[in-house]
């Protein structure tokens, strides 16, 4: 697709939810970013039942059957490494930025864990491939990316099973999210489930939609 729209003036915006959720979860998000001027859509895909590989071909295929000319991406957790498996496949998507919410882009020590447990792998089912368990594909740093984890990790599922080293949002640690192509990253003091109902959250993540940067 062309890159002939500015992402300045791009106004849509495309939500990717994580493991186990619907997209209901990004209501409040979406909320705050349609009160700023954006016009914002949910794409829903089976987290479990699929690999990442396979939702990014389906959310390509929602994609072009839209025919944005410009479009957003704010993905929390799993969503982003859909996103990194979606750009890694398919590049040629329309133009506009992308924000990462706590997303183990490095695969998650957490999801590893799971997987070694019988009584844990249905919890984690497809989604390691490329994924949870293996890592995302790189960032081929071909459009502005914000990155935005947690250190307010006093909760989760990663403090229930242990296995967390150094700073996380409870679910996933800091150092998983890290993506050096990124052109902006943004650490706020709050859980994994925690920054999708942040107002600090949802600004700064406006911010960077409009300005390629977090606010200073």
């Amino acid at each position: 697709m062309s890159n002939a729209c500015s992402e300045d003036d791009c106004n849509r915006v495309l939500l990717l939810h994580g493991i186990w959720m619907t997209g209901l979860e990004m209501g409040w998000l979406k909320h705050r970013l349609t009160s700023v001027g954006y016009q914002v859509e949910r794409f829903r895909y089976p987290s479990l039942s699929r690999t990442p590989i396979e939702n990014a071909q389906r959310l390509n295929r929602f994609i072009r059957q839209r025919g944005y000319d410009c479009l957003h991406l704010v993905a929390h957790s799993l969503g982003g490494l859909v996103l990194l498996n979606l750009f890694d496949l398919f590049p040629d998507q329309p133009p506009g930025r992308m924000v990462l919410l706590g997303s183990p882009v490095h695969g998650s020590a957490v999801a590893r864990r799971l997987a070694r447990r019988p009584w844990g792998r249905p919890l984690i089912g497809c989604s390691g491939e490329r994924g949870l368990v293996e890592g995302a594909p790189p960032w081929n740093g071909e459009r502005q990316l914000g990155v935005i984890a947690g250190t307010g990790g006093t909760l989760g599922i990663g403090r229930l099973l242990g296995g967390l080293d150094g700073a996380s949002d409870g679910t996933v640690m800091l150092k998983e999210t890290a993506i050096p192509a990124a052109a902006d990253r943004r650490l706020h003091d709050t859980g994994h489930m925690g920054m999708l109902f942040s107002a600090a959250v949802a600004a700064d993540v406006a911010g960077f939609l409009r300005n390629g940067h977090f606010p200073r």
